[in-house]
């Protein structure tokens, strides 16, 4: 599977969130090589039972490559809102 061509608002987001996701993943328990953090997606896909491997994954469901990009997402998205909870939480009434 190739990476998607991103464009983030944000100048350099892109190095920022790969080094987000490499340390979100890392805290669940997956082995991430901080060099290539989208690798991480192997070893969650072995985990589910989704058969994904590098290149042309055409024989994948959707629903398949969902759960796997799903997993991946859901927990970073859970890390930012507790990031912003607790910065919110810090910050006090205003």
């Amino acid at each position: 599977m190739s990476r998607r061509n991103r464009k983030y608002a944000v100048p350099g987001a892109d190095q920022g969130m790969q080094r987000f996701k490499a340390e979100v993943m890392r805290r669940e328990g997956y082995a991430v090589d901080p060099n290539r953090p989208d690798d991480v997606k192997f070893e969650v896909a072995r985990e589910l039972g989704v058969p994904l491997r590098p290149g042309q994954n055409g024989n994948l469901t959707t629903e398949s490559v969902g759960q796997v990009g799903g997993k991946i997402g859901g927990t970073m998205v859970r890390e930012m809102i507790r990031l912003a909870q607790q910065q919110l939480s810090e910050r006090g009434p205003q």
